[in-house]
């Protein structure tokens, strides 16, 4: 009994550092504890002990004469090891390198976080003077984003139904306006093979978005987004779609896994 009431203490106090973590990582400037004890809900005793803890072993970084805290290199170093290991992107960036560069637009390529697409690469294009700057890190919604709604388009219609229901869960009273974005992004998808969003996410971003699976299985929702501006939705449509379809096959088949349409 007390191993397993100790094993469940373990699970807890990771759980609850890591989120600390991710509080801080979110957060516009760095915290201290008393902050992070009311965003969270931890007492703020424990949150002491676990960012003494997360500053020692490298996960956090306490600023300088005060009690405030930001993320540590040794997440950096977690991060970079996490893009090294990420299979898909040898694979694809040549032809995500091509395609940007064809249509004057950034490509983002982001893996899902709760209700969010994170964005964990980026290409501009170099021929552009303007185009969309969304860094490493940046979070997408799939509600509104055209690579969330591809992802989403994409999963196995067992776990698309789990993400919807956690998405009007999270919308509440605002679903009704969500919903029909969402599933005309599915039925876009099934047909076409992307999705769009043309100033859903930002009122001035055109993208479409689609879906790559990795060779474990890995799923990823990438947009090719630029100003709306430069890519007006027909050019969008009539000549940016065309190469996206060919260039996401040319991807499956060489990563040796099949088109991600669901």
């Amino acid at each position: 009994m007390s191993e397993a009431v100790g094993s469940k203490e373990e699970v807890s106090a990771l759980a609850r550092g890591l989120a600390l973590l991710k509080t801080i990582g979110m957060a516009a400037a760095p915290m201290g504890n008393r902050d992070l004890a009311d965003t969270t809900g931890i007492p703020k005793a424990t949150v002491s002990r676990l960012t003494a803890t997360l500053v020692g072993a490298g996960y956090l970084r306490q600023s300088r004469d005060s009690e405030r805290f930001s993320l540590g290199p040794a997440l950096l170093d977690m991060s970079s090891r996490y893009l090294r290991h990420f299979d898909l992107r040898t694979v694809a960036r040549p032809h995500l390198t091509e395609l940007s560069e064809f249509a004057g637009a950034s490509i983002h390529v982001g893996v899902r976080d709760e209700l969010d697409m994170l964005v964990i690469d980026s290409l501009r294009p170099r021929s552009a003077l303007i185009s969309s700057r969304i860094e490493l890190g940046t979070r997408l919604p799939i509600a509104t984003s055209a690579a969330g709604r591809a992802y989403l388009a994409a999963l196995p219609q067992p776990e698309q139904a789990v993400l919807l229901e956690q998405i009007r869960t999270e919308t509440g009273e605002n679903w009704p306006t969500v919903e029909p974005g969402l599933l005309a992004g599915i039925e876009e998808y099934a047909r076409l093979g992307y999705c769009s969003s043309f100033g859903e996410w930002h009122p001035h971003i055109h993208a479409l978005g689609f879906a790559l699976q990795g060779p474990g299985g890995e799923r990823y929702g990438l947009s090719c987004a630029g100003p709306a501006y430069l890519l007006p939705k027909d050019v969008m449509l009539s000549r940016v779609a065309p190469r996206l379809q060919e260039i996401a096959q040319r991807i499956a088949k060489e990563a040796g896994t099949a088109a991600d349409a669901g």
